[in-house]
């Protein structure tokens, strides 16, 4: 992908899970990197995820919801990968105006910061799955209805199509994925309310017991974060891709109870243990889904490459090493 090199890039979240792993391939890929993040608390971001690079981006602390910083930031980026946003599923419920607040306005502004002063720059924004909600057949394509059950999901899904009119309006070109669990380096450990499968990952590196909520038989299917950078990278790339939605995900179900499995054979430590679901998380479960992900493969020709062991064993080894920077 020699097309980045040079780009002037902007990576919205930039050091939180997926925007610092972004950011890091894009600086080995010769890409002029700029970071924006607000740096709000539980949300993920951390300086040591861009510690490697450092002295090779430009990092902003700054809000996408503040018009002025966004209206200066945005000048003269070829690229933007707008992945800021409210990612915790339970504050969503617990605090649904700041999820509006974050993951709308802060998409308009960004917005509007390319309208009135770049409208040549690209964008893609990183959705989620829960954006179809409770799944109606599987595996999920991308016509699948849209029936959220949390309000992060819905703000997410508003945040979609805003991006896609201002496409369709005003030129500004516009891509959306709808992302499926992701795992490995550089996911906050703090807590469990988002991304479960990292928390699972910390608790059998600790030794405990791997909670598995209910009877574990939910499927789910999960991405590499490694993956899903390349899978950013090569939408970007594409010309196809502008104006579309794009399932991304593993394709492969695995019940949470396999998963619990594999994380303590691969780790060689922890047990698998049964919980019952909290309130807040079974409001928002939307039962068992994977994703058909043949549209990207299509037209993006993009496939995830890591096995879930192979990502399993590199992730416990990210955080063997580096345990102190995100759970003491």
């Amino acid at each position: 992908m020699e097309g980045f090199r040079d780009r002037q890039v902007l990576v919205t979240g930039g050091l939180g899970f997926i925007g610092s792993n972004l950011a890091i391939e894009l600086v080995r890929l010769g890409a002029r990197v700029t970071i924006v993040d607000n740096m709000l608390p539980r949300q993920g971001g951390n300086l040591f995820n861009v510690s490697e690079v450092e002295d090779r981006v430009r990092v902003n602390f700054s809000d996408v919801r503040d018009q002025p910083s966004m209206n200066y930031l945005i000048k003269g980026m070829d690229y933007v990968f707008h992945l800021a946003g409210q990612v915790n599923h339970v504050d969503s419920m617990k605090n649904p105006t700041q999820d509006l607040d974050i993951n709308c306005r802060g998409t308009l502004v960004l917005l509007e910061a390319l309208r009135a002063n770049n409208r040549g720059c690209r964008v893609v924004f990183a959705g989620t799955r829960g954006e179809y909600g409770a799944s109606v057949r599987l595996p999920v394509a991308e016509d699948h209805p849209t029936n959220p059950k949390g309000i992060y999901a819905v703000t997410n899904l508003t945040a979609e199509k805003m991006v896609l009119v201002y496409d369709d309006i005003f030129g500004i070109k516009g891509t959306c994925l709808r992302i499926t669990n992701t795992f490995g380096p550089r996911h906050q450990m703090a807590h469990d309310e988002y991304g479960v499968f990292n928390w699972f990952i910390r608790k059998a590196l600790d030794g405990e017991m791997v909670p598995v909520f209910g009877d574990g038989k939910i499927l789910r299917d999960f991405l590499y974060v490694e993956d899903l950078v390349e899978c950013l990278l090569m939408t970007a790339a594409t010309e196809g891709a502008y104006g579309e939605v794009f399932n991304v995900g593993g394709g492969v179900p695995v019940s949470f109870h396999e998963l619990a499995q594999k994380i303590v054979e691969v780790v060689g430590s922890g047990r698998v243990g049964f919980t019952k679901f909290t309130r807040e998380r079974k409001e928002v479960e939307p039962g068992d889904y994977y994703t058909d992900i043949s549209k990207i493969k299509r037209i993006v020709g993009w496939r995830p490459k890591t096995d879930l062991a192979e990502g399993i064993r590199r992730t416990a080894d990210f955080y063997r090493k580096h345990k102190k920077e995100y759970w003491g």
